[in-house]
């Protein structure tokens, strides 16, 4: 069975103007091409609360490393009091959204994810050897980049809520 460590896990939180499709649309694609993950969207939840939408959407996505490693990273968005709103920009009116955002990132190093030493004991027995003794600074750098990646798509999308928000 493949060794699964959480190497990051936060979140951020915002509230205020933004188009959510366009929001959705950036996530996605900054993971898919400035960190080569294979992204796919396990859950999408959506409820009507009169005039305004309330969604939950869980993205599960990973790369692969090495034959040995594999980062794995898990997007969730609670999107609450989204509605439909128009605002005056450049003296045009154009339609967008107001709600509150929130987007939980959790980061996870894989090793061994083709379970290639799981055949027997002996074979988990020299796995610990080779973690331990043979690979432990690989480990960490890995462990350094997982957690770089996912600090900066953060940030990332944090800006991109900013810089959407000063539209009013």
């Amino acid at each position: 069975m493949p060794e699964k460590d959480t190497i990051f896990n936060s979140s951020i939180k915002s509230t205020g103007i933004f188009r959510f499709a366009d929001f959705y649309k950036f996530c996605y694609q900054w993971l898919a091409e400035e960190l080569e993950m294979n992204m796919m969207e396990s859950k999408y939840k959506e409820k009507l609360v009169g005039d305004m939408k309330e969604m939950e959407i869980e993205w599960n996505g990973f790369r692969k490393l090495t034959d040995y490693f594999k980062f794995e990273i898990q997007v969730k968005f609670e999107i609450r009091q989204l509605k439909e709103v128009e605002i005056t920009e450049a003296g045009k009116k154009i339609k967008t959204n107001s709600g509150e955002v929130k987007m939980a990132v959790k980061g996870t190093l894989v090793r061994d994810y083709q379970g290639k030493f799981e055949y027997s004991a002996w074979r988990k027995f020299i796995r610990g050897i080779y973690e331990k003794w043979i690979i432990p600074s690989r480990i960490d750098q890995f462990e350094t980049k997982i957690i770089e990646d996912s600090e900066e798509f953060l940030y990332q999308a944090k800006a991109f809520l900013d810089l959407e928000g000063q539209k009013k």
